[in-house]
């Protein structure tokens, strides 16, 4: 059965009942008369050891509330209680005062108390040996250290012990904390890089089906075959784009696709967008009315899957944002170097109003990947055009 809130450990309560206990303990004495005097005197009434016991109970009830004044009064009794003779009771109880303002008492108290105790316990040996004239006299200090130096002793051990539990605690609430931020930090990182992807793979096929939907119905007197060409292209990158996020649903719905625990997270660009498969976006944006001239230096070779990922992306966004504000043509040059690929877009820029309104996400975007990469990236005008330049590092050359 659970015991009331207001005895609960820590509690005032729970003071009050130990000091209750205490004074309980000591009444018993008293009333078995079990009064050991150190100096007997049969003319003092045994009722005057009683102010003495209540007075150091009390003490034990205070000693969470006020560890200084439980030790002052509780002291103070056992002055008196010694002037009158000493009595077991009150010596007894004393001992659990000493024990409280070590545990509760703050740490300058537990220490001037061990040195004082140590210091009573060798004043007692001498005294001793000196009263009564031979070594049988040192029981007087074993008497100050059962009474005074082990309850200190005790105390001490068991507020160091508390102490280091609670900087243990505090230890594993940091790490506690310290792991919940992390936390938070890599879901924020997930979260900026699902709106990175989802941004180049939607984004970029939706822009070419607005500006075709755009030249259909704001251009009057259009042929057959140019609405049928218009439709073609939107047709293609609409079916591209909800293929591409088809495939990103499936991975974030299935998390086994991402190679099992630990492996590193796989998204469906990886296996479909390849800076190899430039020649059909090319194409892809061709058709969608952006002349398109690539030159290519170099070798090209195997890519780290992410420089690969990256690579096709960079190019993809830049020309999508080319076709979108440029007058209709840029130039791709894809340099292949022993430790890196360089990419660079450059389109004319369209004066005055014109094209599709964009937030900036896509020249976003295409600097974090280059710079989660340890890459380089510049994008600004440049002799009258617009230029974008990408410098991958593939981890190989010196």
């Amino acid at each position: 059965m659970r015991s009331p809130p207001w005895l609960d450990s820590g509690t005032l309560g729970r003071d009050l009942l130990l000091a209750g206990a205490s004074l309980a303990g000591g009444l018993v004495l008293f009333a078995l008369g079990w009064q050991p005097q150190v100096r007997p005197n049969a003319q003092l009434p045994s009722a005057l050891f009683l102010p003495p016991l209540v007075a150091v109970c009390v003490a034990v009830g205070l000693r969470r509330v006020a560890p200084r004044a439980s030790l002052a009064v509780g002291t103070g009794a056992l002055v008196v209680d010694t002037a009158l003779g000493s009595s077991l009771g009150t010596v007894l109880v004393y001992t659990q005062v000493l024990y409280d303002a070590c545990v509760y008492g703050p740490p300058r108290l537990w220490r001037w108390l061990l040195r004082i105790t140590v210091a009573l316990s060798v004043v007692g040996v001498v005294v001793g040996v000196l009263s009564y004239g031979q070594w049988r006299g040192a029981a007087l200090g074993v008497l100050v250290v059962l009474a005074g130096l082990l309850p200190v002793l005790t105390g001490v051990s068991v507020r160091q012990y508390r102490d280091q539990a609670a900087a243990e605690r505090a230890r594993a609430e940091q790490t506690a904390r310290l792991v919940e931020l992390d936390r938070r930090q890599a879901v924020s990182a997930e979260r900026a890089r699902m709106a990175r992807e989802l941004h180049d793979v939607v984004a970029n096929h939706l822009s070419a089906v607005a500006i075709h939907a755009t030249a259909v119905l704001s251009v009057p007197g259009l042929d057959r075959g140019q609405v049928d060409s218009a439709l073609r292209v939107i047709r293609e990158s609409s079916v591209q784009g909800l293929a591409e996020m088809r495939q990103m649903i499936e991975v974030l719905r299935d998390p086994g696709t991402s190679g099992g625990p630990g492996a590193a997270p796989v998204t469906p660009e990886v296996v479909t967008a390849r800076l190899a498969e430039a020649d059909a976006l090319v194409e892809r944006v061709r058709a969608a009315g952006l002349a398109v001239r690539v030159r290519t230096d170099g070798t090209p070779g195997a890519l780290p899957v992410g420089v690969d990922l990256a690579a096709y992306r960079i190019v993809q966004e830049s020309l999508t944002n080319a076709l979108k504000h440029g007058t209709g043509e840029a130039e791709l040059t894809i340099a292949y170097r022993p430790a890196e690929v360089v990419l660079t877009v450059e389109n004319p820029v369209r004066r005055g109003a014109g094209g599709l309104p964009g937030a900036g996400a896509g020249l976003i975007g295409m600097r974090e990947r280059a710079t989660l990469l340890a890459g380089r990236f510049t994008a600004g005008p440049r002799d009258g055009r617009w230029q974008v330049r990408a410098a991958l590092p593939t981890g190989e050359g010196g």
